[in-house]
């Protein structure tokens, strides 16, 4: 009876250990649970919004315009904790803000997901190679890449916001 109950105890213990592990490879190298604290993605994501992020995606290319990103600020900011934008421009494209309307190698870029009109204008600029220009869908709300001076760097980039899974009345895939 004591032999049937230990091997019990160490098939459980076996186990849970098994599953911690597991857990924490996906967490650290799959995907990843994230909350957003701020209303600089609103109307796409919402404050105390739960996404989950896929940390994969990036080793195998990289980021493409109108991707919503999980990033590690550009040191120059001094900020602990990631941040949650959309990837407006990449790596040699031409950006400008004018007139209400964010321009793209002199075209107009298409944005059906932005909260209201922006107030600002901004650039031209060259995002230079292995950079990126991120926004938020609040515009003028968000502190992102026309407020920084600085370029977020690709290798800052800790995944992709793939869906939003809490509360559950806004779950959801991310476009």
């Amino acid at each position: 009876m004591k032999k049937n109950w230990f091997s019990f105890l160490k098939e459980i213990i076996y186990t849970v250990a098994l599953a911690f592990i597991l857990a924490m490879v996906l967490r650290v190298f799959v995907v990843e649970a994230r909350m957003v604290p701020t209303e600089s993605m609103v109307p796409t994501i919402q404050v105390q919004d739960r996404l989950i992020v896929n940390k994969f995606i990036y080793h195998f290319r990289t980021p493409q315009r109108g991707e919503i990103v999980v990033f590690r600020p550009p040191e120059e900011l001094h900020s602990k904790h990631d941040f949650v934008k959309r990837v407006i421009a990449l790596p040699g494209d031409k950006v400008e803000i004018k007139k209400q309307q964010v321009y793209i190698n002199d075209q107009p870029l298409e944005e059906s997901y932005l909260y209201e009109p922006l107030n600002y204008d901004f650039g031209p600029v060259i995002v230079p190679p292995g950079s990126l220009l991120v926004l938020g869908d609040n515009r003028n709300c968000s502190f992102d890449s026309h407020l920084w001076n600085t370029w977020l760097t690709e290798d800052r980039v800790i995944g992709k916001a793939f869906a939003i899974y809490w509360p559950a009345n806004r779950a959801d895939l991310l476009k």
